[in-house]
């Protein structure tokens, strides 16, 4: 990038808003749901779904989003998916019904698509040529995403007690005002490549894949894994996603062009991210259960007892991509931060009923965040390395996808893992209010070891798969700042 074009760190500022809206989204909606289905009168299982709807459209259009945003230019995409964006966030608080809401969730999923590979792809192509402002701005974007999910509990505490669970909706219109205010003044098109044919074969297989998938652990948490809706959908997912990768061989033209996601920093990146968004959701789900349902915190005390590992992802991504990673490369980076991440899991497994915050979960937070930061600093960087400024959008949304999908199989993993061992415990414990509890510790337990097992293969797997050294620079990026 042109070291004389001084608003390209305004524009990181842009696209990081950008990318904490599509992130806060995962988690905000959360604490909002059992107020929301008391408002709205919908059932248990429809609950699900205001979830299930946003991870299905976003997760399966990702791929799409990051390929129009090539052909048809990163800035227009990035404002059609915001203002997409807040429209929908806008229906959806207001909504007077499920199926309003459920609508709203859809399309917030297929707009986010758009905008988060459009915001990934331009920081990508913004700070192509420079590794140590490069890896400054991945830090810091790497740190709102690794951040995002905990601050979606926390603003969605704030909201519901103080406001209305409608306000987890309506905050979006805030964010994406003041992000496509600074996306009018400060980014631009830049040129963009000859316009090709849409893969449409690679599109269809890539939706209906990642769909079956996403679908099929979904229903895993509710159903078991014997049943033939969770099962059913995942084996013909993995069929198509077979397919996809068959087709994609072939076309002229193709949705992912394969080496984008065949190289092995780019290959190792997708998978320590992927790996991080598994090992994370055991973190925020599970341990958010154990501070409210046994330390008895309400949803604010909740989203602030995250804070500290909030601050500890942001400064390991920051300290990670702009001082060591231009220096070192990911290599040792993004393994020794598995391996902290593990530690930190290691240490939740002796939380338990007299356990305090201070003494029991912070020493634990502050060592997952800092791990955090090491992977998702050094791997977003990693992940758009090296390809041609035409692709960036794809192994952007390559990024999300890894990110999305690890998210979805850690929530039907851990689900069904955590109801199995309380299932376990409770057959040889006779039944009563204390074998409860100490069952429910013990399926914390549990997680907490299979994830620390996790990071332990991410850190072996990123530190076998990452070349030695720091990243190839792109060269020929086209610049996407204004003045």
């Amino acid at each position: 990038m042109n070291r004389n074009v001084p608003h390209r760190w305004i524009a990181l500022v842009v696209l990081s808003l950008a990318q904490l809206m599509v992130i806060l989204d995962s988690t905000i909606v959360n604490i909002a749901l059992p107020t929301a289905q008391r408002d709205l009168g919908f059932s248990v299982d429809n609950r699900q779904w205001v979830v299930t709807g946003y991870a299905l459209a976003f997760g399966s259009l990702l791929l799409l989003g990051g390929r129009l945003a090539d052909l048809f230019g990163r800035k227009r995409l990035f404002v059609i998916g915001l203002v997409g964006f807040a429209v929908a966030s806008a229906l959806g608080g207001a909504a007077s019904g499920f199926g309003m809401l459920l609508v709203s969730r859809v399309a917030q999923g297929a707009f986010g698509a758009m905008l988060a590979p459009a915001a990934l792809s331009m920081v990508s192509v913004t700070f192509a040529d420079d590794a140590n402002e490069r890896g400054r701005a991945f830090g810091v974007f790497g740190a709102i995403s690794g951040a995002g999910g905990a601050l979606g509990l926390l603003l969605g505490g704030v909201l519901t007690q103080d406001l209305s669970w409608r306000w987890c909706l309506y905050v979006n219109l805030i964010i994406a005002a003041v992000a496509l205010a600074g996306a009018l003044v400060f980014l631009t098109e830049g040129e963009r490549p000859e316009r090709t044919r849409l893969d449409v074969s690679g599109t269809v297989t890539a939706i209906l894949g990642v769909v079956g998938i996403a679908y099929g652990l979904g229903n895993a948490a509710a159903k078991g894994w014997s049943d033939l809706w969770t099962w059913g959908p995942v084996l013909a997912g993995a069929v198509l996603v077979l397919v996809f990768v068959l087709v994609e061989r072939r076309v002229r033209n193709p949705l992912l062009p394969l080496p984008v996601l065949l190289d092995r920093d780019r290959g190792a990146a997708y998978l320590s991210i992927g790996i991080s968004g598994i090992g994370g959701f055991a973190v925020f789900l599970f341990l958010t259960f154990y501070l409210a349902e046994t330390l008895g915190f309400t949803p604010f005390q909740t989203g602030v007892a995250f804070l500290p590992m909030v601050g500890l992802v942001m400064v390991g991504a920051v300290l990670s991509g702009s001082v060591l990673l231009p220096r070192v490369g990911p290599r040792p980076l993004i393994p020794a931060g598995c391996l902290l991440a593990a530690l930190g899991m290691v240490l939740l497994t002796g939380i338990g009923t007299s356990s305090s915050y201070a003494g029991g979960v912070l020493p634990a937070l502050l060592v997952i965040g800092l791990g955090l930061g090491l992977v998702f600093g050094p791997g977003q960087n990693a992940a758009t390395s090296g390809v041609r400024p035409h692709e960036s959008g794809v192994a952007s949304a390559m990024v999300n996808i890894a990110q999305q999908i690890g998210g979805s199989i850690g929530l039907a993993v851990f689900s069904s893992l955590s109801a199995t061992a309380v299932t376990s415990y409770l057959a040889e414990h006779a039944a009563n209010p204390a074998t409860i509890v100490d069952a429910t510790l013990s399926s914390y337990h549990f997680v907490f070891w299979i994830a620390a097992a996790l990071f332990l293969g991410g850190a072996v797997v990123s530190g076998l798969l990452f070349r030695s050294g720091p990243l190839p620079v792109t060269e020929n990026a086209t610049p996407v700042v204004a003045h």
